[in-house]
Order: C-alpha cells, then sequence, then structure tokens
C-alpha cells in the first residue's frame, strides 16, 4: 500500500494506492478535508493542520477499507527555491585495468554538485541529475560502464526552509501517521500529468493551487527551474468576497459553481443567485459582473508566470507549451486565457489513469496526491519493496541463538 498527502492552502487530500494481484498499481481510496491551518503553503496552526490531515486519511481509509500507518507528503510554499549546480570528479578506475565509471564514481560526482552554499535556515530536499560529461563529450544520461578520465555531472537543486519541513512532517506525526519522505509538490504533480515527449521537449508546469502558483520547468527530460508565485486561487475569492459583500465560504461557492475567467465563453444575460445577507432575500447578479473580476486577476497571474519564464536561458523554446493542473485550473476559460496572455499552447493537466477509482481523481486537483502515490510506488520497487526483513535463522526474538540459550538456562542452574 502506498499513500499520497497533499497538505495544501485550501484543502488537504489524500490517496491511497494498492498493488492488485498482478503487481499493478491501482487507486483504492480517497479522501479530503478542508484546510485552516496553512497561509500560502506554511503551516501556521498546528492543531488546526492536524485535524485537517486526520479527517482526510479517515475519509480515503473509509473509501479503500485499509489502515493507514505511513505515507508520502508533499511539500510546497513560497520558501521553495531551485538552483542548477555542476561537480567534477576524476574517474579513479581502482582495481579496474580501464577508467571504467562505476556507481561510486557517480555518487562522488553527485555529492560534489550538491556542495553548494546554502543558507543554514535551508534544506536540501531533491538533486535531481540533468546531464553528465564525460571528457567534454556531452548530453549523457548514464554514463555508468562508460570510460574516461574526467566524469562532470549537472544537477538541479531543490530547497527548502527547514522549520516549515519540520511543522510539516510534525503535523503528520502528531496525526498518528509516520512520514516516509517529502516530495516537492510541483514534482509530484509533474510525475502523474506530464508526457516524457513533453519534458524531452520543453514544457512549464503551472500548478495553480489555493495560496501559491508552483512553477517547474523542465527541459531535456529534466527539472531546469523552479520557483513559487505567492499569488492563488485565494485571491480570487477574496476579490470577489470585497467587491460583491458577500463571505469568503459563498464567495468560494459561486466561483466555483459560475466562475468564468474568459469573457467571451459568458452568455450575455446569464445571472447568478446570491443568498441575502442576515436573512435578506437573494440578490441576482450578473456571471458577466464575475468574470469582469475573475479575469483581471488570473491574467495578472498569468503575466507574473511569463516573467519569469522569459528570464531563463533556455536553449530551445518550450516546444511542450505549458501544462495548467491544480485546483485553480478548474476555472471555466482558464486554458484560453492562458494561451492569450503566454503566447503559447497551453493544455490541462490531468492525472494519468492507473486503474481503480478512475472517475474519482482523474481531475487537476488530485494531481498532487496521485504523483505521491506514483513516485512512492517507485521508489518502494527501486529499493526492492517497503516490507519488512524476516528474522535470521537460528535467532530467538532476543536476537540470541537456541544453543546460546540452552546454556546460558545450565549455567544458571549448577552456579546461581
Amino acid at each position: 500500500m502506498v499513500v499520497g498527502l497533499d497538505i495544501g492552502t485550501t484543502k488537504v487530500c489524500a490517496v491511497i494506492g494498492e498493488r492488485n494481484e498482478n503487481g499493478v498499481l491501482e487507486i483504492t481510496g480517497i479522501g479530503t478535508s478542508p484546510s485552516t491551518g496553512l497561509r500560502k503553503g506554511v503551516v501556521v496552526n498546528i492543531e488546526s493542520t492536524l485535524r485537517s490531515v486526520s479527517a482526510a486519511v479517515e475519509a480515503a481509509e473509509m473509501m479503500s477499507g485499509r489502515e493507514v500507518h505511513a505515507c508520502w507528503t508533499g511539500i510546497g510554499g513560497a520558501h521553495i527555491d531551485g538552483l542548477n549546480s555542476r561537480g567534477v570528479v576524476a574517474v579513479t578506475g581502482k582495481g579496474r585495468e580501464t577508467r571504467e565509471i562505476a556507481q561510486a564514481d557517480v555518487d562522488r560526482v553527485i555529492e560534489a554538485a550538491r556542495a553548494v552554499v546554502i543558507p543554514m535556515d535551508r534544506q536540501v530536499l531533491h538533486v535531481i541529475p540533468q546531464s553528465y560529461i564525460v571528457d567534454d563529450q556531452k548530453g549523457i544520461r548514464n554514463p555508468l560502464d562508460m570510460i574516461g578520465v574526467r566524469l562532470e555531472a549537472e544537477v538541479h537543486i531543490i530547497t527548502g526552509s527547514v522549520t516549515s519541513a519540520q511543522n510539516l512532517v510534525k503535523c503528520v506525526n502528531r496525526a498518528g501517521f509516520r512520514v516516509e519522505d517529502l516530495l516537492l509538490q510541483s514534482l509530484a504533480a509533474a510525475r502523474s500529468t506530464l508526457t516524457q515527449e513533453e519534458k524531452e521537449v520543453g514544457v512549464a508546469l503551472v500548478d495553480l493551487g489555493g495560496g501559491t502558483t508552483d512553477i517547474l520547468v523542465f527541459q531535456e527530460g529534466s527539472p531546469y527551474f523552479t520557483t513559487t508565485i505567492p499569488v492563488g486561487g485565494s485571491q480570487v475569492t477574496s476579490d470577489i468576497s470585497i467587491l460583491n459583500g458577500l463571505s469568503f465560504e459563498t464567495a468560494e461557492r459561486i466561483k466555483l459553481e459560475a466562475g468564468c475567467c474568459w469573457a467571451p465563453m459568458v452568455e450575455p444575460g446569464e445571472e447568478i443567485l446570491v443568498p441575502g445577507v442576515g436573512g435578506r432575500a437573494p440578490l441576482a447578479i450578473p456571471r458577466t459582473q464575475v468574470c469582469s473580476i475573475i479575469q483581471p486577476r488570473m491574467e495578472e497571474l498569468f503575466r507574473m508566470t511569463l516573467d519569469r519564464i522569459e528570464k531563463l536561458a533556455l536553449s530551445r523554446p518550450l516546444g511542450g507549451g505549458v501544462v495548467l493542473t491544480g485546483g485553480g485550473s478548474q476555472l471555466a476559460g482558464v486554458a484560453e486565457l492562458a494561451s492569450l496572455v503566454l503566447d503559447m499552447p497551453v493544455r490541462v493537466g490531468v492525472p494519468m489513469s492507473v486503474g481503480g477509482l478512475v472517475e474519482e481523481y482523474r481531475s487537476p486537483a488530485y494531481s498532487t496526491a496521485v504523483g505521491l502515490v506514483l513516485e512512492g510506488a517507485d521508489r518502494q520497487t527501486d529499493r526492492g519493496g517497503a516490507e519488512p526483513r524476516p528474522r535470521e535463522k537460528g535467532k530467538a526474538q532476543g536476537g540470541q541463538s537456541p544453543l546460546f540459550g540452552k546454556l546460558t538456562e545450565w549455567l544458571k542452574k549448577e552456579f546461581f
């Protein structure tokens, strides 16, 4: 069983995946809960977050009929940052006639590349190899068993705040679950929504969350750029709430049910019924009015995204365009508006079908949680499964062999 836990600013989502008798991963449980203990992706109230995590996991447990003990948890927020680095080592060739590159050499060059100066309050979350260079021969994906003297590695390093990571782990632990590992939310979303071909030709994943918008740019199959914009769907809801004098909950419901960010998609004369405040009669407002509030805010968000992408020194244009995912990408007209502002092909990314409850999780809102399950399953397979190791034969529970135990008993009887 593999469990993905996506703790976001507006919702906590838990997804349970299990391997069937053929060894194929299937999604068997999904649970969501409103999140009130985070602001812009960072925990600000441990008790509220703890309750949200417990509620989401319990809902997933009810659906799957299994009990959860550990989970792969996503981390995000404005504190996340990415940088590219390079490491160089000499190929040792010890005990070998030729200087053949072994796994030890690859491990050493990755260690050399991750030796960058970062502030004391930050930690390295991921070190992702982009490509290797063997004796000035560039663009090598896997240098194992090649012959060379000098090995270089280009890597993408993702760092985050130490305290934010610790608070997130503490919330999950206090809810009664063990954190297998922390994974970057946008990396998990990319795992479930992007194709390998898109990563090769270059693509920008834009995860439209409640409190933040995460951007992850891939080039030549590997992550190249990571950043976070501290603006998300909550700002849109806040605008609707303020300009129409509504509660935040009512504004959120109107945004989800009737919101649109592309004016040509709204029929003139369409109206939305808004509940009256303090027992007053419901009020009808034009849908075009709601659209005129949402569109400028989303346009501003996409312009900020474009500014970040244009500053990159990319070797080639993003052939895969932009893939939008996350809860914010469910807004009507979001792909059309993004395509106009970014001047690139845009599609809305939904999690790939992996079997099980297909209809339930095939929504952009579950991209990160499904990606965490897929990544967790891959890592379990790489390390030979997560099953506990059997005890060695000939050992009793206390770690002693049966013969040693009998000898101890005889000595006690004879001399004590």
